[in-house]
């Protein structure tokens, strides 16, 4: 299986769920995902004081790319802040996180597979 096929539609109609780890101050907004691969697509949104430590460093076996449309948050494993307009793309296994967000933060991410 695939991600579905969407037409446009207002993403503000998609709900913000907790992420995995359970912080309520980290939510995600689903907007398509492959139920048998795990990846997705989504808005993920840290809200001020956000600090995800808990979760340690983030690997994971799929590509990921990340645009920050609002906001800024802090590697802090880099100790380096990242801003509104900065992209990263990262490959599986590549390190990255945990994250802090002092003033809350918004990114725009898509997740997916190369065979």
């Amino acid at each position: 299986m695939a991600k579905p096929e969407y037409e446009f539609f207002p993403v503000d109609k998609v709900d913000y769920t907790v992420c995995a780890g359970g912080d309520p101050m980290i939510k995600e907004r689903i907007l398509s995902s492959d139920p048998e691969t795990g990846v997705a697509t989504r808005i993920l949104r840290y809200e001020p004081g956000a600090d995800s430590t808990p979760n340690g460093v983030q690997v994971h076996d799929f590509w990921e790319e990340v645009y920050i449309l609002e906001g800024s948050f802090t590697d802090l494993e880099l100790n380096q802040t990242f801003t509104a307009g900065q992209y990263a793309c990262r490959p599986p296994g590549m390190r990255h996180g945990p994250w802090r967000s002092e003033e809350g933060v918004t990114t725009f991410e898509v997740r997916y597979r190369v065979d």
